[in-house]
């Protein structure tokens, strides 16, 4: 095993695919906010794509290596990436060895990059998931966030033939972006014309937003027939409309029951791109039908597939790589009687 050892921490936190099956119970799924760049990353260094990764925020992050060499990727928002001070690329498998310093750089325009290891990080699943949930006190190895000198084990870098990349880059954040979404559950709660300001109006995400929900800064919404309805589950992508008029649209960490009618709910197909709108950053909404939905997700889901296919094949011959081994050392003259003592 080899050991990252957090000299600067951001705001990131281990995440995976997330915990399902105990919303009945109360407890959030949480997992990875970009769900996608999660699934590219773990491709590239060759693990199960819901693997745990760390979650690195809008803030810079610093990671420095004890011990053996390890491989990783880092996929998600446009940032800078180096190895003690050489800049490499995201969407890229790399090797960084004994008492280098990887640096990762602030999002720019993003929000949040998924950091995945050769082997995955060393965690113990905790209700089928490693995910930190800090309201429930979930999380492995760490039941917080990550702070500076924090330790993390990794397995050691296995010999490959040469260094993955993906097919295409990650893509950005969506800006002055078209987010889709299906109406309801509560739509009958909202007055027509209140519908009709909630799909024309640009929107922009508030600084309070977090992984709990992002609020929208804009026109406050009516409400039709009150603001309170009997609690019910909430899903990722909820849009609930709080007792002020105010839209929040409910994430990873957000409670599994809610009070306030919800007036839309945003479309698979869009969630990772809606959170890795920064605060500030504008967005519009369009409602389709759930059919519509069900069918870009289909087209997605096999378009991304091959994507991922093509993310996980390995290169040509790396000359660098061919012309830094010790092949010669590896030779061994089969008539030598020596060679078989």
């Amino acid at each position: 095993m080899s050991r990252l050892i957090i000299t600067a921490p951001g705001i990131a936190s281990i995440q995976d695919i997330g915990r399902f099956g105990l919303q009945r119970y109360g407890v959030a799924p949480a997992g990875a906010m970009d769900a996608g760049s999660l699934r590219r990353a773990n491709t590239l260094v060759g693990c199960p794509v819901g693997t745990p990764a760390i979650e690195i925020g809008p803030l810079p992050v610093s990671i420095e290596v004890a011990g053996p060499p390890i491989r990783f990727a880092l996929s998600g928002a446009p940032r800078t990436l180096s190895i003690d001070g050489e800049s490499v690329p995201l969407d890229q498998t790399h090797v960084i060895r004994d008492a280098q310093r990887m640096k990762i750089g602030s999002a720019r325009g993003g929000m949040f990059s998924y950091l995945c290891f050769e082997g995955g990080l060393h965690c113990e699943l905790q209700h089928g998931s490693n995910s930190l949930d800090e309201r429930a006190g979930f999380g492995s190895p760490l039941r917080r966030r990550l702070q500076a000198a924090d330790v993390l084990e990794v397995p050691a870098a296995t010999a490959w033939h040469s260094e993955r990349s993906a097919a295409s880059p990650s893509a950005g954040p969506a800006r002055q972006d078209v987010i889709r979404v299906i109406l309801g559950p509560q739509e009958d709660y909202f007055y027509p014309e209140t519908i009709d300001r909630f799909l024309t109006t640009t929107w922009r995400t508030a600084l309070s937003s977090n992984r709990m929900c992002y609020s929208l800064d804009g026109p406050l919404l009516a409400h039709a027939k009150g603001y309170n309805i009997v609690s019910d589950g909430t899903v990722k992508g909820s849009v609930q409309v709080a007792g002020s008029g105010q839209p929040l649209v409910l994430l990873a960490d957000r409670g599994t029951v809610g009070g306030y009618p919800k007036i839309a709910t945003l479309a698979s197909i869009d969630m990772d791109r809606f959170v890795q709108i920064p605060p500030g950053g504008e967005v519009r909404f369009k409602a389709i039908s759930v059919g519509e939905a069900q069918a870009l997700l289909r087209t997605s889901g096999a378009r991304d597939s091959i994507a991922l296919r093509e993310a996980s094949r390995l290169p040509g011959i790396n000359p660098a790589a061919l012309a830094s081994a010790n092949l010669a050392g590896l030779a061994t003259n089969a008539l030598d009687p020596a060679a078989f003592d």
